[in-house]
């Protein structure tokens, strides 16, 4: 098989290792799960790709219900760890008229403390691709334990979601050069270049300053409802957004991202990738939640309808 990411396996032989938050998203009409790197992994066990997460839940109420959901959902959770002391996360999600979201999060819960075990960095070692973000650097426990995973990475993906005040840039840059995949979002962009010393103005000669500085060979910019870009190995292929109706911007950017995994891991169509990301982005957009079931032909019928 050829495709981009992975060499010489089939698609159901794929595994990929998610790491970092879970948690539940508080809505004023109820809870949703949420969590970017379990969105991520939702996103790509429901595409066909063997998804497994790595995190905590408190042994509480919140938490089974948490699992149960991880269940349903056929992600892989022995990697999931049930704390006995610290709770399950809990996020207060407040929406404006566009559907946009801003996000008020418990400080340290169970995922916070997610401890390196054996089995944790096993499963990471046997995966071919490490997905994680940056919010787990809030945490000293959980980023030591991402600083040891990232190093026993096969391939690593790092998913940028800068939520104010749980980030630095420095902790960032760091990650990104550990990083064989970076994906954020446009202002992400710009903020993390000009704080490395980026002289450039456009988004394009951001993204290669980054990736120079980087040395990182795969890149990805979404830019809301105007689409997203992808750069590997210095080629560049857009996707200029799909027309929505927006609901919430929820766990948009995560289905973005498994999709876009899913199709450079089993593919070797760079544009059909970015288009087919873009538009499973699109979808969940337009859907009350972060990950709404969508099927292959749902998504191809968005893409190209009759």
């Amino acid at each position: 098989m050829n495709s981009i990411l992975i060499n010489h396996k089939a698609k159901a032989d794929i595994n990929v290792s998610c790491f970092g938050e879970v948690l539940w998203d508080c809505f004023p009409d109820g809870k949703r799960v949420g969590g970017a790197p379990l969105n991520v992994c939702v996103r790509l066990n429901a595409l066909g790709i063997k998804g497994s997460m790595i995190s905590a839940v408190g042994d509480d109420q919140l938490g089974h219900e948490l699992l149960a959901f991880i269940d349903e959902r056929g992600v892989n959770r022995d990697c999931i760890a049930i704390d006995p002391v610290k709770s399950t996360s809990t996020v207060q999600v407040t929406l404006d008229k566009n559907g946009s979201a801003s996000y008020d999060i418990v400080a340290d819960t169970a995922w916070d403390n997610i401890a390196l075990t054996d089995k944790v960095i096993d499963q990471v070692k046997h995966a071919d691709v490490f997905v994680f973000g940056s919010l787990i650097g809030r945490s000293p426990v959980s980023f030591a334990t991402l600083t040891a995973l990232v190093e026993c990475a096969n391939f690593s993906v790092f998913d940028v979601n800068l939520r104010a005040p749980h980030y630095d840039v420095d902790s960032i840059v760091k990650l990104m050069n550990k990083a064989d995949f970076i994906k954020l979002n446009d202002d992400e962009l710009y903020e993390i270049a000009k704080a490395m010393g980026s002289p450039f103005n456009s988004l394009e000669q951001n993204l290669d300053f980054i990736a120079a500085q980087t040395k990182t060979h795969y890149l990805c910019v979404t830019k809301g409802s105007h689409g997203a870009l992808l750069s590997v190995n210095g080629n560049k292929f857009y996707n200029s957004g799909y027309l929505v109706d927006v609901v919430d911007t929820v766990g948009a950017g995560d289905s973005f991202l498994g999709s876009l995994l899913y199709q450079l891991c089993s593919d070797n169509n760079p544009q059909y990738a970015i288009d087919f990301a873009c538009a499973v982005g699109a979808m969940v957009a337009q859907s009350a939640g972060a990950t709404p079931v969508l099927t292959l032909e749902q998504i191809t019928g968005f893409m190209q309808p009759v």
